[in-house]
């Protein structure tokens, strides 16, 4: 570890003990040294320094569902960053990432849990997208769009995703609509990253905010390519050239007497070497916020992606996730892909005091298909019995876990996820439950 990163983190836990000591402050934020934000009182306005620091430490209890193969780790991502705005039309932002992991035995050491002082993004942006009818940005940066169930950064990660794109922005009186063309970065530790040449992703997400009331409605179309090897894992080992279009619309409100819901639903249809694509995927949720001590919200939420049949027809009917945040979409520990899968959601959040979340979960996972895969939040094949003779219960988790937001610069959080293993995972794997504790806190300066 360099001297700067033990200064960086020497002056975070300083920050964070000083802060302890005067909780009784009526405002945190008054207390707290943000040295970016000292820094810029000396530079002329348009131009902001930023950076970010997140330390999480995680135990992989058991990993592959294999007995004594567990990895207790230290991960941490530092983010320095510059923003230069000469005029309101004009930006140019760069941020440079270092990420790496500590104490790992199991985890290798590289991404995506190390990639060690690399570009994470870079771009010129021409307008605002929050002012402008039309914004253009590009450069490397990231793209998130709606819930992030299909394209999102995955920040989750200790080296998240990014991507090499033009982004154009068109703002309307009751909507907007991003359209971009893109490639995703392939990470490489030691190394600057690239985007592969050949694996381009397009597309276009609408937001439309007034045709239902107290509700946002989302279409959206995505155009994905990849050469032979560089498409989505299948069980069944298909491979070639892909061309796959995905079709979608999210749908999110709240309703009254403190309801809320969410519906989103994906088709997929193309070609991989010389197969024909045809999946779909769906998410469904409702809940509601109960005015009371806490604030509690229960929830019921039903996610299926579909999976493959295993019969002789020349049709792939696994869903592909494309390149989603799924961090605690499907489960906290992970294990869990939007592929090929019903998963059964129910859980409570709540909110004992106004700066902490604490919620508790609970899943019960069963492929879509037998004759499939189960697949990984990273859309990786983690067991698979094409014949179908290994069931179709996945398993069962319960999650818990808390964040709190101590001030605008500091966060804590800690959480536990347990995922029981049933009779799909006892017969193609060792059958060992995962686990999955953690504890982060991460620094805003």
């Amino acid at each position: 570890m360099n001297s700067f990163r033990i200064f960086v983190l020497s002056a975070a836990l300083l920050c964070a003990i000083s802060g302890l000591r005067a909780q009784t402050a009526p405002n945190p934020d008054d207390q707290f040294f943000q040295p970016a934000e000292q820094f810029d009182k000396f530079l002329p306005r348009w131009i902001q320094f930023n950076g970010s620091d997140r330390v999480r430490t995680e135990d992989q209890e058991d990993i592959g569902y294999k007995a004594h193969n567990s990895d207790f780790h230290v991960l941490n991502q530092l983010r320095l960053g510059v923003a230069i705005r000469p005029e309101t039309w004009l930006t140019f932002f760069g941020q440079a990432q270092d990420s790496r992991i500590f104490l790992n035995g199991v985890d290798a050491s590289t991404p995506p849990y190390q990639n060690t002082w690399d570009v994470h993004q870079a771009w010129v942006q021409l307008g605002d997208a929050e002012k402008y009818p039309v914004t253009v940005r590009v450069g490397r940066q990231e793209l998130a769009f709606g819930d992030q169930r299909l394209v999102g950064p995955s920040p989750w990660l200790n080296a998240p995703r990014v991507f090499d794109a033009a982004l154009a922005t068109f703002r309307f009186t009751d909507g907007r609509v991003d359209a971009f063309a893109s490639s995703v970065v392939n990470s490489v530790d030691g190394q600057m990253d690239h985007h592969k040449q050949g694996n381009p992703f397009y597309g276009a997400y609408g937001t439309l905010g007034k045709l239902i009331p107290r509700a946002s409605i989302d279409p959206y179309a995505f155009w994905r390519l990849a050469p032979v090897g560089y498409a989505a894992a299948y069980a069944d080992g298909a491979k070639g050239h892909l061309d796959e279009g995905t079709v979608g619309v999210r749908v999110a409100g709240k309703l009254p007497a403190r309801f809320d819901y969410g519906v989103e639903m994906a088709g997929q249809k193309g070609t991989l070497g010389t197969s024909k694509i045809a999946a779909w995927a769906g998410h469904w949720v409702a809940g509601r916020t109960f005015q009371m001590p806490w604030n509690p919200r229960p929830y019921l939420e039903y996610n299926f992606a579909s999976g493959n049949s295993g019969s002789s027809s020349n049709t792939i009917g696994t869903f592909d996730q494309l390149y989603p945040s799924g961090h605690d979409k499907y489960g906290l520990t992970d294990q869990i892909g939007w592929r090929n899968i019903k998963d059964l959601r129910t859980g409570v959040e709540a909110k004992p005091i106004s700066k902490l979340k604490v919620s508790a979960t609970y899943h019960d996972y069963r492929l879509a298909n037998a004759h499939d895969g189960l697949y990984a939040t990273n859309g990786s094949v983690v067991a698979k019995s094409l014949a179908g003779t290994a069931g179709t219960h996945v398993g069962e988790e319960l999650d818990f876990q808390g964040i709190y937001n101590w001030n605008s610069a500091v966060l804590f959080g800690a959480g536990y996820g347990q995922l029981f293993t049933g009779e799909f995972l006892n017969k193609t794997t060792k059958g060992k439950d995962y686990g999955y504790p953690y504890f982060m806190t991460s620094y805003v300066f």
